[in-house]
């Protein structure tokens, strides 16, 4: 299977002889991302943590825990499992991280602004950093890394070959990051592998900055944007979410540990209706609620919460966090 494949896209490439401040808050977000730079080779402690032995993400976010499948598993089989399950999670962190350097140096081309512009090299610098120390982790720690993902890869398509810099922000700072920040913060926080842990805190470190740009830069260029600019911006922050969180099922570390097709099968079918009957502690706390809040909060603040998206967003699950508060008081 190939490696690698090629994306059209054209866009314009902005040439400014403005180069002096013309927007502070950009440019105290530059200064903040040259202050806090950090080496991947030399700021990693790579000895502390990576065992073999070790599971790496929680067991109770794998989709079989507590069902008839995770307890017919001894010991051995459910690491093996929980390792190339998180194997695969990471896997299409990875991924999502080249595609964050690959769109950010698009935005440097087509931004208007100077400001925008340093700060856009910053992000590539961090997002190939984050692409360098994942894949460290996978290949050298966990030994193993899995191909990206249909749905992934045709959001990622999508968001490299349209030309408005603004689609771009949304598809990656306001939405991918978001998602991303939620899944690097449940790793840094409960991970049983100290390394990544270590490792996810520092991507943390710089994901705040990276959603920082969206949060300054989108308000105003959405508020100059036509009832029709509006809506298509809208139901593309929507269509994006549901992308990422849709079609992400694990077959591949299935099949690696020895799980039949048949068996796989009724695992997709199963962990449905199991979402539907009774989440985890694990996954309602450590993820669906952070990601599901910070989503509603950031498109509020950009302009972007409109009663169409909050229907579209509903239909997903999606709803305000004082909500999602008072249904988890009920239940």
């Amino acid at each position: 299977m190939s490696q690698t494949h090629t994306v059209k896209a054209t866009s314009d490439a902005i040439f400014t002889q403005l180069l002096d401040v013309q927007d502070q808050d950009m440019r105290r977000l530059y200064e903040k991302a040259k202050r806090d730079q950090w080496n991947a080779s030399t700021d990693i402690d790579w000895d502390a943590g990576g065992d073999p032995d070790c599971g790496i993400l929680p067991d109770g976010l794998i989709d079989i825990y507590g069902t008839k499948y995770w307890d017919k598993l001894d010991d051995k089989h459910r690491l093996d499992l929980n390792r190339h399950f998180s194997a695969w999670r990471i896997s299409q962190l990875m991924y999502g991280e080249q595609f964050a350097l690959m769109v950010c140096g698009q935005i440097a081309n087509v931004v208007p602004g100077i400001d925008s512009k340093f700060f856009m090299a910053t992000q590539v610098a961090d997002e190939a950093r984050h692409s360098e120390v994942l894949a460290r982790y996978l290949y050298d720690k966990v030994g193993v890394t899995y191909p990206l993902t249909a749905n992934l890869k045709n959001l990622f398509d999508h968001v490299l070959a349209m030309p408005q810099w603004y689609l771009k922000t949304v598809g990656t700072q306001l939405v991918a990051e978001t998602l991303a920040v939620s899944l690097f913060r449940m790793l840094a926080d409960h991970s049983p592998d100290p390394l990544i842990s270590q490792i996810c805190r520092r991507i943390l470190s710089d994901e705040s900055r990276h959603m920082g740009f969206g949060m300054l830069s989108l308000p105003d260029q959405i508020q100059e944007l036509s009832e029709q600019e509006l809506k298509e911006v809208e139901e593309f922050a929507c269509e994006a979410t549901a992308g990422l969180l849709q079609g992400q099922f694990p077959q591949e570390a299935y099949e690696a540990v020895g799980f039949t097709k048949a068996e796989i099968e009724d695992i997709r079918t199963m962990r449905h209706e199991v979402a539907k009957k009774n989440e985890y502690v694990a996954f309602r706390t450590f993820f669906k609620k952070d990601f599901h809040a910070a989503l509603w909060s950031n498109m509020e603040k950009v302009g972007l919460l409109s009663e169409r998206s909050i229907e579209k967003l509903g239909a997903m699950g999606i709803s305000a966090p004082q909500a999602q508060q008072r249904a988890q008081a009920a239940a």
